[in-house]
């Protein structure tokens, strides 16, 4: 054998190598949540789903593979300005994925750059109509706007946005540091107006504890009045009740026989007893000791026996 026909055998088995490759290639297993599109002679012929599926070589070809699974895209950070003219740099996360491959493949060269940059537009043009102060407040509605415009352009992309996220809102330095000094001041104005509030409520409660303090000890010294005259009241009563009772039975002993000489000789005995008691050096006695009835006269015992029996004659 000459070289040409080592030459030619060479060529056949390359032509056979390459009819190998592209058989091989022919074959595709597509995986869940990919779709793999097809073209034939140079046109979309049809969209591979998961599962197994064979080629015609030379013929078909996969140009795209687009992943069905949702993905999240950084927004980078880009500077904006608020209608109060305060510059301040937004970044956020767009989370989106492919609906149609068709559209994802032949609508848009690159929908994950198109998506980026409609929504850094969308996003200037939002926070350009609000004030500084409202940019942190109306995140939701910046994100909602965002979606919104993804939304009307994903349609002919193939693509579904199904949220956008603001990262971070960042003012300049200086804008930063003053409202680090309002957010201090408002602060502190809601401490002194707390601390105000409190002792308004502590003095009002001290004061109503003092007036239902006064209020108590008011009750109770009239409820003690009130019990000291009910006592002395039944006090009265009862020295009056045991004095009549007293008079009474002394009145019965009177009555009956002997009763006067024993009522005199125990109204003596208590005299004479209240003598002793006496602590003096000098004791004035009557001048006749002896006569004792006159003693009892003079106590206004001597008629005593005759005035209680008047009644009973």
């Amino acid at each position: 054998m000459n070289i040409m026909d080592y030459i030619v055998m060479g060529i056949w088995g390359v032509i056979f190598l390459v009819v190998i490759a592209k058989f091989f290639q022919s074959i595709r297993l597509v995986s869940t949540q990919t779709a793999h599109i097809v073209e034939r002679l140079g046109r979309y012929h049809k969209t591979l789903d998961a599962g197994f599926h064979a080629l015609l070589p030379f013929i078909d070809k996969v140009t795209f593979i687009q992943d069905l699974r949702e993905e999240a895209i950084d927004v980078p950070p880009q500077e904006c300005f608020t209608s109060d003219e305060v510059q301040v740099s937004v970044d956020g996360v767009i989370y989106m994925s492919v609906t149609d491959p068709v559209k994802a493949s032949y609508g848009i060269t690159d929908y994950r750059f198109a998506a980026v940059q409609l929504a850094k537009t969308t996003t200037r043009s939002v926070i350009g109509t609000l004030d500084l102060d409202r940019t942190f407040e109306e995140r939701d509605v910046i994100s909602a706007k965002v979606v919104e415009v993804l939304d009307e352009a994903g349609a002919s992309w193939g693509i579904r946005v199904h949220r956008y996220e603001i990262k971070n809102i960042s003012p300049p330095e200086t804008v930063r540091t003053a409202m680090e000094k309002q957010v201090r001041a408002e602060r502190e104005r809601r401490a002194i107006m707390a601390t105000s509030e409190g002792d308004k409520q502590s003095r009002i409660n001290r004061s109503e504890g003092i007036k239902r303090e006064v209020i108590n000890i008011s009750e109770g010294e009239k409820q003690r009045r009130i019990n000291e005259a009910e006592g002395r009241g039944q006090e009265i009563t009862g020295i009056a009740e045991a004095t009549a009772e007293s008079i009474g039975k002394i009145a019965a002993v009177l009555s009956t026989e002997g009763g006067v000489e024993a009522l005199k000789m125990q109204v003596g005995q208590q005299y004479i007893d209240s003598l002793r008691s006496l602590d003096s050096s000098k004791i004035i006695l009557p001048a006749n000791i002896a006569r004792y009835e006159g003693w009892l006269d003079n106590l206004g015992l001597g008629d005593l026996g005759k005035d209680i029996a008047k009644p009973s004659e």
